[in-house]
């Protein structure tokens, strides 16, 4: 059969791809350069860029162009977690502590750390906001907001809410410290000492911290890297447990994404069973994707899900501007947040606000997206030309981070150090879990702009970790 003009193109590419000539995380030429290079139609070079998407070799980012995401084959994702069925008790405070100690030494290249570095944020515009925030607010922002926080943000908040297919209004919203705070709040009014809580393993080293600190037993349940929690596995424990947590879209630190279908399957069972569902999304801006993926919040039909979000990975750290949707349990989360907080900061909310409302945010997410995507490409990349052979490393389709899964004998705690003294920090593993587990994994962020400084960072972590073994 002959080969189409189309297919030439791509079959050209495609080696070039291949052999080494475009990488992962490269931009291919334009549409319009194709047509030059190969005397073909605009008609002509959309196909052979259609069929490389096709193959799996290239992916389309909005209003960027093309790039490679084309992956050695030996780069394999890692096991399903299999967590114990009951409650942990092995604490990790003091690994968590040694591996945050040195949060602001500049000479550390930071991969544990999983916020977007600063210059992928829009600072300046960020400054502006908070200047209009200062003239528009009582007594420039001194004044208490009141206590369910500001009305504007909460608006803009529900409005975000319709790109996930969400009927939030601004009184369905209560305003937060930040995301962790509303999960925190979420955790007061539901639970009491000595109750069970369900979470994914591995999970976010923070939530452990709280539960532990709440009193809280927390059951790890087995999780795919890929599609996260097992709905199974819940259902056999749901019995057992008097709240659901779950980071439902790119967690920390798989990077996992539910399925719609899991996602309605979890909250039903839920909902049947009393057990109210909090959940930690955070990441869901984060997608690489052409469209958000839904929170669980979408399919909540008996306002059992508290749905939790935050500026603090997208936009402003700093700020700790959050908010929670909880649902009938409105009550008890305005209640306690009076209790500790009395009041959110009205300054910083007033300007996300500012900034939600005109529309920036969606225009700085796009350019966060792209680079993140880029940067998740580029690590991948470096990992599979650094790191020993029988790695296993996530393929997020958000968020900002890497699971990674090495040799059995390599212990990561260990590696820490080692990279310490060459000024790299890693996550260990055994940081996201309350059991003995994950000591032969670690979790990387590729939350920086990426340079020759990282790529050789990364090359001396492979040394390191070769050298252990």
């Amino acid at each position: 059969m002959k080969e189409l003009l189309y297919q030439r193109i791509a079959r050209v590419i495609t080696g070039q791809i291949k052999n080494g000539v475009y990488v992962t995380g490269d931009k291919l030429p334009s549409l319009r350069t194709v047509c030059d290079e190969f005397g073909v139609s605009m008609n002509t070079s959309v196909q052979a860029y259609l069929e490389l998407e096709k193959n799996g070799l290239i992916i389309s980012r909005p209003q960027s162009g093309f790039y490679v995401t084309f992956k050695p084959g030996r780069l394999k994702s890692p096991k399903v977690s299999r967590p114990v069925i009951s409650p942990g008790s092995e604490s990790v405070g003091g690994l968590i502590a040694k591996v945050y100690q040195s949060l602001n030494d500049k000479e550390v290249t930071r991969f544990s750390l999983g916020v977007p570095e600063n210059e992928l944020l829009p600072i300046a515009k960020l400054n502006k906001s908070l200047v209009e925030a200062m003239r528009s607010l009582s007594g420039g922002g001194t004044a208490y907001d009141e206590i369910q926080g500001n009305y504007k943000l909460r608006r803009d908040v529900a409005k975000y809410a319709y790109n996930w297919g969400g009927t939030l209004t601004a009184d369905d919203i209560v305003t937060t410290f930040g995301a962790m705070n509303s999960i925190a709040l979420a955790l007061m009014s539901l639970t009491e000492r000595g109750d069970v809580i369900a979470v994914e393993s591995p999970v976010y080293f923070g939530i452990l911290q709280l539960a532990e600190s709440l009193g809280l037993q927390v059951l790890e349940l087995p999780t795919h890297p890929r599609t996260g929690v097992d709905p199974d596995a819940l259902k056999a424990v749901v019995q057992k447990i008097k709240v659901c947590l779950l980071v439902s879209n790119f967690n920390n630190p798989l990077g996992s994404c539910m399925p719609d279908e899991h996602k309605r399957e979890v909250v039903l069972l839920l909902s049947e069973n009393g057990v109210p569902l909090i959940e930690d999304d955070l990441y869901g801006d984060v997608y690489f994707g052409n469209t958000r993926p839904k929170p669980c919040k979408a399919f909540d039909e008996a306002g059992t899900v508290l749905w939790c979000g935050s500026v603090s990975k997208t936009l402003a750290p700093g700020y700790r501007v959050g908010w929670i949707a909880p649902g009938k349990f409105k009550e008890k989360i305005v209640h306690q947040k009076l209790i500790h907080t009395v009041s959110t900061t009205s300054l910083t909310q007033e300007a996300i606000a500012n900034f939600l409302e005109v529309g920036k945010y969606e225009q700085h997410l796009r350019y966060l997206r792209n680079h993140l995507h880029g940067n998740s490409l580029q690590f991948i990349r470096a990992i599979g030309d650094y790191f020993p052979e029988e790695i296993r490393v996530t393929d997020p389709q958000g968020g900002f981070m890497l699971w990674l899964e090495l040799n059995k004998k390599i212990n990561t705690n260990e590696l820490y150090e080692r990279a310490m003294r060459q000024n790299i920090s890693i996550a260990p593993g055994r940081m996201f879990s309350l059991q003995e587990q994950f000591t032969n994994c670690l979790r990387l962020s590729y939350g920086q702009i990426w340079n020759e400084r990282i790529e050789d960072k990364l090359s001396v972590l492979g040394k390191i970790i070769k050298g252990m073994m």
